[in-house]
């Protein structure tokens, strides 16, 4: 049968499509990830501050390479030259630390047990930085390795023939207590190095390390203990950690390595772990560097929260906890930041890991229970740090998108007391100005400092309640949060067209720079919290007069000058200088507030401008190398924006179920959800110049909206987008179009 050349061709392609298709899903994904993305940063500039931490996905513990003293919060930077030790983790800023550390340091000739002393030099070039597996040949011809568990690690450590062998364990800082059981070739006890735990008195890490070689020797000294082997031993090392007891410890290390006996059974496991999730967002049709970029940001956007709970013999769940200093049932996870991560993270996870979300909000009514307050900032247990009571954010986030582990009326007790009262520490462990918030509608400055930053917040916090009781048809609670939403319109100075700080007397602040940081704005200025209205975007467009005002003031910030005042904060700090490296004028994107600005665009009839400005983010600003971030990675935070903003999607709303539409990346984009459903985007000639969606369809019908709901992502389906290096500008630009506002939802009822 004679074929045409045009049937051929067609025929040709599909198969090449299959093939890579097919191909790509047998592709290692872990290759693509170098968890030292982001590690070339310092106090004064931040490209990160990250660490390589090698771990499981939320695992309890993590492991990373240490080339800073204890206690310092930068543990390993790029430019580092020697290496003290792989060391326990739980750090999720180098501005809060770590607690719960002890460090293992392979010694080669002459015992040295200090931390300056054992500093060893190691070249980037001898390392490899894997999720799963990490490894490093240091300069004394030592190689060190570590593949992690949820709840442990096994090591080797490889000495060179005809050294004397030692293993130096450093206890980090604070209290800790290790013991020798030689004749079993373990090391047992614990450490206290803690940070804001409610009962320290109460609180360890214990540990339990099992070793395949017997010690030739073993002592003390002042930061720890050593063992030593025989010349040139290759040893091999089982650890685990619990914060229950010694015993549940050695069970964790039964349950999780108990069978393992070779490092690579260890990390074989760990890399089908990581496939399997990295698997569940499959990306065809970039450059290698983008999916180095993506894969690096999926990982960092699925360690934290971490598990805090551990299980029994028998599987159930339980954990100590670090609010009361007792031992409960159930699930517990700590170490995260809700001002970082309730805009990108956690939205990123309900599509991924729904059940887990699910425990999650139990966990977050059991700190309260447990604390007297919502968390707002866990380390292990409540710091209080940064501003608002975001926890409502992520529970009204998965209320909405109906992960219903927890009833509605226990959450909105539990922000009321919240959000009607300030606890003992931190401004965001309660409510800072909580008082002129509900009688004024506003926090005053200077009463306050960061007084726009909270009011704005606020207003968003209670529109997550408001929204979690109407869906629930709890009319009180309705009542009592919905009178509040609105808050961020008495902010708003129509004559400079900013969000304003006012005193208690009900005027603006003067004098009045909007390029000022600080005062009534926690790290930013005016330029970056004019947008904080994440809940009635279509409101604030009101504010502005029309569309077209709101598009052009977007503008403005991408086009002006990047200059900077520090104004309150004294001298310049990294966010500042991170702003100005970005070179988009006043848009920061290396801190939180101002991340969502570009999606605004597609609420005032402009979807394009969204679509070219993620792109240029995506391109600009990101990369899989040291230098690989615009800012702080906090918590996934900023990895989870390019994460989802590379699938083609961003929740401006957390609360809502809705994803706004922008640029993905690649080519194809196929989600996997927990119980296997597919979502896939297909962006048909996509390239770097190809940005714009000239079209769409969604499950074979047009589709003419800037949104996704949940549900619609969730069980499955096809967006094809046709992508042009030119803009529509008259493709979804309605009202109709736009994703939530308040304003709009309330439009639509009235009528």
């Amino acid at each position: 049968m004679v074929m045409s050349t045009k049937r051929i061709l067609c025929l040709s392609l599909f198969a090449m499509v299959l093939f890579s298709g097919v191909h790509a899903r047998r592709v290692d994904l872990t290759r693509f990830v170098d968890t030292r993305q982001g590690t070339a940063s310092d106090f004064g500039l931040s490209h990160g501050n990250t660490f390589p931490a090698t771990g499981m996905p939320f695992g309890m513990h993590l492991w990373s390479p240490q080339t800073g003293a204890n206690g310092d919060g930068w543990k390993y930077q790029w430019q580092a030259k020697t290496l003290r030790g792989l060391c326990q983790s739980h750090q999720c800023s180098p501005w809060v630390g770590d607690y719960a550390v002890y460090s293992l340091m392979p010694v080669a000739g002459q015992l040295r047990t200090d931390g300056d002393a054992r500093a060893t030099a190691f070249s980037h070039d001898d390392e490899t930085a894997l999720p799963h597996y990490y490894r490093v040949r240091l300069s004394d011809g030592t190689t060190a390795e570590v593949a992690p568990t949820t709840r442990g690690a096994h090591f080797r450590f490889s000495y060179p023939k005809g050294q004397q062998s030692w293993l130096v364990l450093d206890g980090y800082t604070g209290q800790f207590e290790f013991k020798v059981d030689a004749p079993h070739r373990q090391i047992v006890g614990w450490v206290n190095n803690q940070r804001f735990v409610n009962h320290a008195e109460t609180f360890r890490c214990h540990f339990v390390l099992q070793f395949d070689k017997p010690f030739t020797s073993h002592g003390q000294w002042s930061g720890g203990i050593y063992v030593g082997f025989a010349p040139g031993t290759k040893v091999q090392v089982k650890a685990a950690s619990s914060y229950i007891s010694e015993e549940q410890a050695r069970l964790n290390l039964q349950t999780e390595l108990g069978n393992d006996h070779r490092l690579e059974q260890t990390r074989e496991r760990g890399r089908q772990t990581w496939n399997a999730l990295l698997g569940r967002v499959l990306m065809e049709g970039g450059t290698d560097e983008q999916l180095r970029t993506f894969y690096s940001c999926l990982f960092r956007a699925n360690l934290f929260s971490r598990k805090f709970y551990e299980r029994r013999a028998d599987g159930s769940p339980y954990y100590y906890s670090p609010y009361d200093g007792r031992v409960h049932d159930g699930y517990m996870f700590t170490d995260n930041g809700f001002w970082d991560t309730f805009r990108s993270q956690f939205p990123l996870i309900c599509l991924l890991h729904p059940t887990q979300q699910g425990r999650y909000m139990e966990a977050l009514l059991q700190a309260q229970h447990e604390c007297g307050w919502l968390p707002s900032w866990s380390f292990p247990g409540e710091t209080g740090g940064m501003v608002g009571n975001h926890a409502i954010s992520l529970l009204a986030d998965a209320w909405a998108k109906g992960i219903r582990t927890v009833s509605a009326d226990s959450i909105l007790k539990a922000y009321a007391h919240e959000a009607m009262n300030k606890g003992p520490w931190g401004g965001a462990n309660g409510r800072a100005g909580w008082k002129e918030y509900f009688t004024m509608g506003y926090v005053p400055f200077p009463e306050s400092h960061g007084s726009v930053t909270q009011t704005l917040e606020y207003a968003y916090d209670d529109f997550c309640a408001w929204q979690l009781a109407r869906s629930a048809g709890l009319k009180h609670w309705e009542r009592v949060f919905g009178r509040q939403m609105m808050n961020y319109r008495n902010l708003w100075d129509p004559a400079t067209g900013f969000m304003r700080g006012r005193g208690a007397d009900g005027t603006f602040v003067e004098p009045f720079d909007p390029l000022e940081w600080g005062g009534p704005y926690t790290e930013g200025n005016a330029w970056h919290y004019i947008w904080s209205v994440f809940h009635d975007v279509q409101g604030l467009i009101n504010l502005f007069g029309s569309d077209r005002s709101f598009v052009e003031k977007i503008d403005s910030v991408f086009t002006m000058e990047n200059t900077v005042k520090p104004g309150w904060y004294g001298s310049v700090i990294h966010e500042m200088k991170e702003m100005q490296l970005a070179d988009m004028g006043q848009y920061a994107h290396g801190n939180q507030p101002i991340q969502h600005l570009p999606y605004l665009y597609s609420y005032a009839g402009a979807p394009w401008k969204t679509q070219y400005w993620v792109r240029q983010i995506m391109n600009r600003l990101y990369n899989s190398g040291p230098q690989g971030f615009p800012g702080d990675e906090d918590q996934g935070g900023m990895s989870a924006w390019y994460v989802l903003s590379a699938m083609g999607l961003y929740a401006v709303t957390p609360g809502t179920d809705q994803y706004v539409i922008g640029s993905p990346l690649f080519g194809r984009m196929t989600l996997t959800t927990e119980d296997g459903h597919q979502f896939v985007v297909e962006a048909l000639k996509n390239s770097p110049e190809n940005v714009y969606i000239d079209s769409a369809t969604l499950n074979g019908q047009p589709f003419e909206r800037n949104y996704l709901t949940y549900d619609e992502i969730s069980r499955g389906g096809h967006l094809v987008l046709h992508m042009s290096s030119v803009p529509n500008c008259q493709r979804a630009i309605s009202k109709q179009a736009a994703p939530f506002s308040l304003s709009k939802a309330r439009t639509r009822r009235s009528r």
